[in-house]
């Protein structure tokens, strides 16, 4: 009898050790590395500035440095705007040339061991640059109309806009500036970024469509992407080891439809996200998790909404819940270290937008 009652208990033992949560994990919960749970969204405090206030870009180098820019809104017009992130908080900087100054801050971007940002001072461009002994500027050498991008990597920047004679590709080789040319049929720039400075690429308005130009060190040439047909670009993503994504907008009987196309350095790959027709790809990254983040109009006003993109896979999350706001809206974001960092407004029922940011993992 003993024996017999040693063996039930032994069979009741294993089942149990089967059929117990602790026992085995269920497919549902099962995690890839590409989809490690990372904790919410955070609210990060930033001064505040006055409002209205427009959000230009955001840029980081690792977790402990990170700077936003754009304007606010002075009683005699548009004031440059620069946050600078620690690690710890945000603060604002007001040391640079032109600071107290009409005008305002466009892109940024790390150039070595310095920060380059576009700065439109009282209508003329520059470029400040910002390295271990202070800040210094470098004067276009001439003034435009519009100052549409600006894009900087060691050993050469760009910045492309339009004047009284048409269209304008100024680059910077360190020591002077020379004026580029398009090639014929372009009308536009509507962007540019660079990997290298002898591989930098360009988004166009053509006579023919929407078109990518590349920078191969000698000329500017018409890359042959083959852009979904009615399309416009919005922002461009080239990577390490040849990888480029190209974000945009498809339009179909006037309908709006948003579109990534990748190249894995053989071939060109289209993929429609389910994100709404008017949705803009403009700050999309690539976050630490491997996939594409970028920021999508909430469906709820007292919250952020962000859209993960990791190949066919699309998911969805919110940022912290902020009280009385009537909208929130990311406006850039920027991988720090192993965090997503987010820049935007936050508009309080009764009071004009103002700054927010708000970070993930980290």
């Amino acid at each position: 009898m003993n024996g017999l009652r040693a063996v039930v208990v032994c069979l009741v033992i294993a089942c149990a050790s089967v059929v117990s949560p602790a026992g085995v994990v269920p497919p549902a919960t099962a995690v890839t590395p590409h989809e490690a749970v990372a904790p919410g969204w955070s609210a990060l405090a930033v001064p505040a500035a006055a409002p209205p206030v427009t959000v230009s870009d955001l840029a980081a180098r690792g977790p402990k440095e990170a700077w936003a820019t754009g304007y606010e809104q002075a009683p005699d017009g548009l004031r440059p705007m620069l946050y600078r992130w620690n690690g710890t908080a945000w603060s604002r900087d007001t040391t640079f040339p032109g600071a107290g100054e009409p005008g305002w801050l466009g892109k940024v971007q790390f150039v070595g061991t310095e920060v380059w940002i576009f700065h439109n001072r009282a209508g003329e461009g520059e470029i400040l640059r910002r390295s271990a002994a202070g800040w210094s500027a470098v004067p276009l050498p001439r003034t435009l109309w519009t100052y549409q991008d600006f894009t900087a990597v060691p050993g050469a920047a760009w910045v492309v806009g339009e004047d009284d004679t048409g269209l304008k590709v100024l680059r910077y080789d360190g020591s002077g500036w020379t004026e580029q040319a398009a090639p014929d049929g372009v009308l536009y720039l509507m962007g540019v970024t660079a990997r290298t400075a002898t591989d930098a690429w360009a988004w166009a308005d053509t006579n023919t469509g929407a078109a990518v130009l590349r920078w191969d060190g000698t000329a500017w040439r018409d890359a042959k992407v083959p852009l979904p047909p009615d399309s416009n670009v919005h922002t461009l993503l080239p990577e390490p080891f040849g990888r480029v994504t190209i974000g945009g907008s498809q339009y179909t009987d006037g309908v709006a439809r948003t579109y990534l196309l990748a190249f894995d350095g053989r071939a060109w790959r289209t993929i429609h996200p389910p994100l709404a027709g008017d949705t803009s790809t403009e700050a999309m990254v690539r976050g630490p998790d491997g996939a594409l983040w970028l920021p999508v109009r909430s469906d709820r006003a007292f919250q952020s909404k962000y859209a993960r993109v990791d190949g066919p896979r699309t998911t969805f999350s919110y940022g912290p819940e902020r009280t009385n706001a009537i909208d929130v809206k990311p406006r850039a974001l920027a991988r720090a270290g192993s965090a997503l960092l987010s820049f935007g407004t936050v508009e309080i029922y009764g009071s004009k937008p103002n700054l927010m940011s708000e970070r993930l993992g980290g």
